[in-house]
């Protein structure tokens, strides 16, 4: 028996990660192979179909035969045939949003090698590859333009997304919400930050995994983002980390609350978000750079990039935000917060108001 020395745990420990990894790269393999034959098949079933004027029929025969041959591999029934050639048809022909994707990529890999724009058509494939078959078909039934599949594709391998949140994205809109805040970052951050920075922020977030009264204040809205902190994080994206609620900062002796405190893992920095229950006002976007300039000079070590700020608000005007940021030389961004589903009428009448609490348990601010 060997002893359970450090060293020992340490060597079994890099043993196992390295048939995790080999088993991963297995995988991803195996999928991408399948998918490579069903790419493949789809391409040579409708070749054929043009060439010898064959009608869908010939499908059921197709599933017949390789069913047949192959009575041990799943994937040839006439619906999953169907499937394949839809799927081949929605990416086939992909030069146009290919040679923008590739774009995208070669502005945020930084120090890879960029990817040729002769190559692009090539690459858009090997991307779809690259993801689950199961998860092909929830993009390709749920979005109808490519460029938008596109995003989810490459979102999907970035962040090792499931078919289940894959589909909570696209259900929730996030193509059309990503990287729309309103904020200075071009002006208070260093490239390529400014660009990483901007696409973490949303508008509007959708928080309606949270069920409130129609007239919630700020306090009712952040207890109630901390009690789903999960669903939070998940609208929120990949990368960002709960530090604390109501954190205190001390500055020159008084005492300072940030309603919320995140390190984003990706872009190595603090993020303070302010919740506020109204609309955007001009004072809103001081107090906030107030509090991005403690945590700055508190917080923040040389390891850390810039803190960044975020204002998530019920509603703003657009105009009143960039005026209010224009002068200020912090990070900072604005967004909305969208719930359309508010607690029932008929349940709002019997709960009683924060204020109402804070005056039974005498906690109101005197």
């Amino acid at each position: 028996m060997p002893l359970k020395t450090t060293e020992y745990r340490e060597f079994i420990r890099e043993i196992k990660s390295r048939i995790q990894s080999a088993q991963l790269k297995a995988a991803v393999s195996v999928n991408q192979e399948l998918l490579r034959l069903y790419w493949d098949l789809a391409e040579r079933i409708i070749a054929r179909q043009q060439e010898s004027a064959w009608g869908d029929g010939i499908l059921v025969q197709i599933s017949h035969d390789m069913q047949s041959e192959f009575p041990d591999m799943k994937g040839f029934s006439r619906r999953n045939l169907e499937l394949m050639r839809q799927w081949y048809r929605f990416w086939s022909g992909t030069n146009a949003i290919a040679q923008q994707a590739v774009s995208q990529l070669n502005q945020s890999a930084i120090g890879q090698q960029p990817v040729a724009q002769s190559d692009s058509a090539l690459y858009v494939q090997q991307l779809v590859l690259q993801i689950p078959w199961g998860h092909n078909l929830v993009i390709i039934s749920k979005i109808k333009e490519q460029d938008e599949a596109l995003f989810y594709v490459q979102q999907t391998i970035q962040n090792n997304w499931s078919r289940a949140v894959l589909t909570h994205h696209i259900e929730s809109c996030l193509y059309q919400r990503e990287g729309k805040a309103i904020t200075n970052f071009k002006a208070t951050l260093p490239a390529p930050q400014s660009d990483l920075a901007q696409q973490i922020l949303k508008d509007p977030y959708n928080f309606d995994f949270l069920l409130l009264r129609k007239k919630h204040d700020e306090k009712e809205l952040e207890e109630a983002l901390i009690e789903h902190v999960t669903r939070f994080l998940l609208e929120l994206g990949a990368g960002f980390s709960y530090i604390g609620r109501q954190y205190k900062l001390e500055v020159g002796g008084d005492e300072f609350f940030i309603d919320l405190l995140f390190y984003h893992t990706r872009l190595h920095c603090f993020v303070v978000i302010e919740l506020k229950a109204v609309k955007f006002k001009p004072e809103f976007a001081g107090k906030l750079n107030f509090y991005v300039s403690a945590v700055d000079g508190i917080l923040k070590t040389e390891q850390d990039n810039p803190t960044i700020g975020l204002m998530i608000c019920k509603s703003k005007n657009d105009v009143v935000v960039e005026y209010a940021l224009k002068d200020i030389h912090k990070p900072i961004g604005v967004s909305e917060y969208l719930i359309t589903k508010n607690l029932p009428i008929e349940f709002q009448s019997s709960l009683p108001s924060i204020e109402q609490i804070e005056a039974e348990l005498g906690g109101g601010d005197e």
